[in-house]
């Protein structure tokens, strides 16, 4: 099966999802930027810094929340969940690096509701690779990639935070 190569070039990206994430939540009131971890915490907390709403960000570790935990057990760079605000009636940009199955923002979607019910949750991805399991998708997405099973698309940070994606192919 061919793949179209997708636009690596995280950073701009990055500013493709910041224009539609300001797009789509100007007016909305109450928002708040909940990262996954690890690459979708470092997606959110720039977010956060671009639409001024670092007082409203948060992070989690959906580690055990996955479906997959009791086949896979715990990994070993399990990261806090900080949420330090009001998650009830709040309208919740959920961020995440790369989408693919859905599993993870089901799991992150759980985490979310231990805090609170939030009004409105919404999905924002760097990049959506395909290959649902469940019923998800990416209001704001910055691009869409078409890979092969045995690749993956990864998010890398430098000690600058300068963003980088590359494709890397999995050990099987």
């Amino acid at each position: 099966m061919p793949t179209s190569k997708p636009d690596l070039d995280a950073e701009a990206l990055y500013r493709e999802l910041l224009g539609q994430v300001r797009a789509g939540l100007d007016g909305v009131r109450d928002v708040a930027i909940v990262g996954i971890h690890s690459g979708g915490a470092w997606l959110a907390e720039r977010l956060a810094r671009d639409l001024d709403l670092t007082g409203r960000l948060g992070t989690i570790d959906v580690s055990f929340y996955r479906d997959d935990y009791a086949r896979k057990g715990l990994h070993p760079d399990v990261k806090p969940t900080h949420i330090r605000f009001n998650v009830d009636g709040a309208t919740v940009l959920l961020v995440d690096d790369v989408l693919q199955t859905g599993r993870t923002v089901r799991a992150a979607i759980n985490v979310l509701f231990d805090y609170g019910r939030p009004a409105n949750i919404r999905l924002a991805a760097l990049a959506d690779r395909g290959g649902r399991e469940l019923p998800v998708s990416a209001d704001f997405v910055g691009t869409r990639a078409s890979l092969e099973p045995h690749q993956s698309l990864c998010l890398q940070r430098d000690a600058d935070g300068h963003l980088s994606l590359t494709i890397e192919e999995d050990n099987a």
